[in-house]
């Protein structure tokens, strides 16, 4: 089955190819379609915004499409940075951009308010208009510094639950078995294996 990854996010192909490696998928890239319309993320939720990227891209493609929106939701911050994980800091935001910016909004937070958790919503769409959307999430906490070097995003900040390294302190397979976007794309292997053509 031919599926195109709709986002050109580099860290991000690289870890769900990572991830889906074994399945009974081929993954196509938005380069192999030029012309691929830039979809704004504009939803409210995670979900919205998967569903609306792979909806366009399946329909400008005429083949299934995947998309993924994520992010990082920090309880007392009232569920921020959600949606706007990625842009933070601003549109032109970088990894560290944002990190300094949570860090900021975050420096009065005490250490045992600092949970939040990981979200990921993976939807697959078909040129038809029939989408499928897997959810993950993993809860955990925000440090008061960066620590690792793996990773992306807010890797270097976040504690999973019950445990004393951040996800960019581990290795790729370790952070694959826990993550929220893991615990999606395994959704969607079952989905997949469940309903093979």
């Amino acid at each position: 089955m031919d599926i195109v990854l709709a986002t050109r996010n580099k860290k991000k192909i690289e870890e769900i190819k990572r991830i889906v490696e074994g399945m009974q998928i081929s993954l196509l890239a938005l380069d192999d379609f030029p012309g691929c319309p830039e979809v704004k993320e504009d939803g409210v939720t995670f979900e919205e915004n998967a569903v609306k990227k792979a909806e366009a891209i399946a329909k400008y493609t005429g083949k299934c499409a995947l998309a993924d929106d994520s992010g990082l939701e920090v309880y007392e911050m009232k569920g921020a940075p959600g949606t706007l994980s990625a842009r933070y800091a601003g549109e032109a935001a970088d990894d560290r951009k944002n990190i300094e910016r949570l860090l900021y909004e975050m420096h009065s937070i005490a250490n045992e308010k600092r949970g939040a958790r990981f979200v990921c919503c993976i939807a697959l769409a078909s040129p038809d208009g029939n989408v499928r959307t897997f959810l993950g999430h993993v809860e955990g906490r925000i440090g008061k510094e960066p620590k690792g070097v793996n990773g992306f995003g807010y890797d270097p900040l976040f504690y999973p639950e019950g445990l004393n390294r951040t996800f960019a302190e581990m290795s790729d397979n370790e952070k694959d078995t826990l993550s929220h976007r893991g615990r999606a794309l395994r959704g969607l292997q079952r989905y997949l294996t469940e309903n093979k053509e």
